[in-house]
């Protein structure tokens, strides 16, 4: 019997990977340590930079998968820009990342998205795919809401009318936001990322 149950325990083990994620996230869920990430090619303003977790120093991170080439992020642009400048100096430091290996999306493509559209936060692009792999990421846009840990607190959508701003009834990201920063539970950690979808190398 004592056998069964330590074979059990350990298919259990096995198991447990497969139940890893959240409800629409297979690959993290609010609770989980953020995957960390380091040196990637980025730009701010007119300037070339890099982008690395542990260097950033606001205690809040709203992290967001972009796409120059996704109708639903260029949809989003301006509502992502006024959100970046409100919260710029609240402690709230917002991370734009291309993980689409299209021309306009890779680095000299983002460098003139953001000067076009007076990009005030920081937006890198990762050839690699690893970031996009690592937080689950499978739309454009997306995000996902780190506290001063590195914890995920709010993984999905900004809000629930991304194509149509005058139709938004529901603020995801800023209800997160604003309740992280007043030290209250989030009401709402997770939703269904809405967007165009993110296609990852074999």
């Amino acid at each position: 019997m004592r056998k069964l149950l330590l074979t059990l325990a350990g298919l259990a083990l096995v198991a447990s990977p497969a139940l890893a994620g959240g409800k629409y996230n297979k690959v993290v869920a609010a609770g989980d340590k953020a995957p960390t990430f380091a040196g990637i090619p980025a730009a701010q303003g007119n300037q070339d930079t890099s982008v690395s977790l542990s260097d950033i120093k606001e205690p809040v991170v709203v992290l967001v998968f972009l796409a120059n080439h996704c109708p639903v992020v260029l949809n989003c642009d301006d509502r992502i820009i006024d959100f970046a400048n409100e919260y710029k100096d609240k402690g709230v430091k917002v991370v734009g990342i291309a993980v689409s290996n299209m021309q306009v999306d890779l680095l000299p493509g983002i460098k003139k998205h953001i000067a076009d559209k007076k990009i005030p936060y920081v937006y890198g692009s990762d050839e690699t795919q690893a970031i996009g792999k690592a937080y689950g990421a499978t739309n454009t846009p997306q995000f996902f809401v780190l506290d001063k840990d590195r914890t995920i607190r709010y993984l999905g959508a900004m809000d629930d009318s991304p194509n149509d701003e005058t139709k938004v009834t529901k603020t995801y990201l800023k209800d997160a936001v604003n309740s992280l920063l007043a030290g209250k539970e989030i009401a709402v950690t997770e939703t269904r990322p809405m967007g165009c979808g993110i296609s990852y190398k074999k």
